[in-house]
């Protein structure tokens, strides 16, 4: 399930990214690097789980799925918190910036 949860996150910021000028501009390709990076770690440790357990890989339980789901959306709330960070810190549209001089001409 965490594969499959960062591969569908990864598809769809990379679709965005491609389609879209302006996710460009707001740098979702760090966005798409981070969903793909954490795709790649979950399949080579699919593979190695796999040559671990063979058959029961293919039967969880439930609650290794829902332990699973929330591993595969904390990593998307994670890559997304960084990605809010970067743009906080790089202040791609000038937004953060412009509002500290206006607010430094007020003073």
């Amino acid at each position: 399930m965490t594969l499959l949860i960062t591969v569908i996150a990864a598809v769809i910021c990379t679709a965005v990214w491609y389609s879209n000028e302006k996710a460009r501009k707001m740098k979702t390709g760090l966005l798409c690097w981070l969903f793909w990076g954490a795709s790649v770690m979950w399949l080579v440790d699919a593979f190695f789980e796999y040559a671990e357990l063979h058959e029961e890989f293919f039967t969880p339980s439930a609650k290794d799925m829902l332990n699973d789901v929330y591993l595969g959306l904390s990593v998307v709330a994670l890559a997304l918190v960084i990605w809010v960070v970067y743009l906080l810190i790089r202040d791609p549209e000038k937004v953060i910036r412009s509002a500290l001089k206006n607010n430094n001409r007020k003073d």
